[in-house]
């Protein structure tokens, strides 16, 4: 299966468990690899055989700028169903990183990622 990976999309957003994260906001950053086969773009080289990635970007921010929510979970659910919907794909993987959650420690960032098809 081939793929289009988009990588290092930037956020600001108003999303977060704790009520300094939803009222201060913060940067998120996210990652999408979509699944699809790239054969008649690759042979046409026709945008409209393949996926558009500033759409699939624009997409990606109507989530982060849209209604808060509490979870990275959430964020990452959404995201996968309107990439789904919108886009000629059979399977996307979206990763959402935070990288300075309100906790004590060092890291680089926490976050998450789901895989989800096109039939789920």
């Amino acid at each position: 299966m081939d793929k289009i990976v988009i990588q290092g999309m930037t956020f600001y957003g108003y999303h977060g468990v704790y009520e300094e994260e939803r009222r201060l906001g913060q940067r998120f950053v996210v990652d999408v690899w979509l699944y699809l086969d790239l054969k008649p773009a690759g042979q046409s080289d026709r945008l409209a055989d393949t996926v558009n990635y500033a759409e699939v970007y624009d997409e990606v921010a109507r989530v982060f700028h849209g209604p808060s929510r509490q979870l990275l979970e959430s964020l990452a659910e959404e995201t996968a169903a309107r990439l789904l919907k919108r886009f000629r794909i059979c399977k996307v993987t979206v990763r959402i990183m935070k990288p300075s959650p309100p906790i004590p420690g060092h890291f680089q960032h926490v976050g998450v990622e789901i895989t989800r098809e096109a039939s789920d």
